[in-house]
């Protein structure tokens, strides 16, 4: 995926020059530079206009409790829109407006979160920023310890039974365990519970 994104980075500035050589066929130069400067200037403005109202929506999410997920990576997309308007040419421009405007900022946001953000995110927190969280086992493992990995005895195996009084048991490998009885009697004086 990041040859893939590193490859239409390279080609977005080669659509761009082409563009401009193609376009130099029928329009004046001067008309050109003009057009490119211009779309520049007021795409710099509503990058402007929507990183003022994307930081006001950071603070009124953190103002209420909640993390502001959305609005760093709409912080992040117009941050690239800046970037690609202030590069001379029709296709970077062309992107960078899709950028800043919210309607397509949106919808590069969706796919931007999906394919980079919550598989990085569940990547370094072990599933919990999608709560695909692991809950019986160990991930990746071929057994654990105990009921949680299947190699210990299973609950109740290794003892008694249910009234816990019983005088042996299963093993892990079937064999019969002697379990002493007195060991689990537990004697109070009278003194000990009134504290």
């Amino acid at each position: 995926m990041a040859k893939r994104l590193i490859a239409g980075l390279l080609l977005i500035p080669l659509a761009d020059a082409l563009l401009l050589v193609a376009s130099s066929a029928f329009l004046d130069w001067r008309l050109i530079v003009a057009l490119v400067v211009l779309t520049g200037l007021l795409g710099m403005l509503a990058v402007r206009a929507e990183g003022r109202h994307t930081l006001r929506r950071i603070q009124r999410s953190l103002a209420r409790g909640e993390p502001p997920t959305d609005e760093l990576v709409d912080g992040g997309l117009l941050v690239a829109a800046g970037a690609f308007l202030l590069t001379p040419g029709f296709v970077t421009d062309a992107v960078g407006f899709l950028l800043v405007f919210p309607p397509t900022r949106r919808l590069v946001r969706g796919v931007v979160k999906s394919r980079f953000v919550v598989p990085k995110m569940d990547e370094m927190t072990g599933g919990f920023a999608t709560g695909n969280v692991y809950t019986f086992g160990f991930p990746n493992d071929d057994g654990g310890m105990g009921p949680m990995g299947g190699n210990g005895p299973e609950p109740g195996a290794g003892g008694s039974g249910s009234s816990g009084t019983g005088s042996a048991g299963a093993g892990r490998d079937g064999d019969t365990v002697d379990i002493d009885e007195d060991a689990y009697d537990v004697e109070f004086d009278d003194d000990d519970t009134r504290a």
